[in-house]
């Protein structure tokens, strides 16, 4: 019942912008902390950035001061806005959702984003 979709990504030239979206429902949106992951080919599933139920917000040194996450919880969205990106951000982005009360993460079907001239 829990429904976790990613869109928005696609191929950029490196130094572009792309902002990602991620739309949770089944869950109380407001109460869930959220996160995007990525996974590049043959790299295991790394953290991007988080943020809480509260608002604090976590990111990866490699993206830090270039990627901003956010969320509505009136629309029950999420997004990452990806600026001066790098080929080395290919990856596929995955978003995720945590409800709390048990810790059980939950899993979209991930979004590609290519980096490239």
């Amino acid at each position: 019942q829990v429904q976790v979709v990613e869109s928005g990504g696609g191929l950029v030239q490196p130094g572009g912008s792309l902002r990602l979206s991620c739309k949770a429902s089944g869950i109380i949106f407001r109460l869930a902390n959220m996160g995007w992951y990525r996974q590049a080919p043959g790299m295991q599933r790394e953290e991007v950035a988080t943020i809480l139920s509260g608002g604090g917000t976590n990111y990866a040194d490699s993206v830090k001061g270039r990627f901003f996450i956010s969320r509505d919880n009136a629309k029950g969205m999420l997004y990452l806005q990806m600026n001066s990106l790098k080929p080395e951000d290919t990856a596929v982005y995955y978003c995720n959702a945590q409800r709390r009360s048990t810790a059980y993460d939950y899993w979209g079907q991930g979004t590609q984003v290519t980096v490239s001239s």
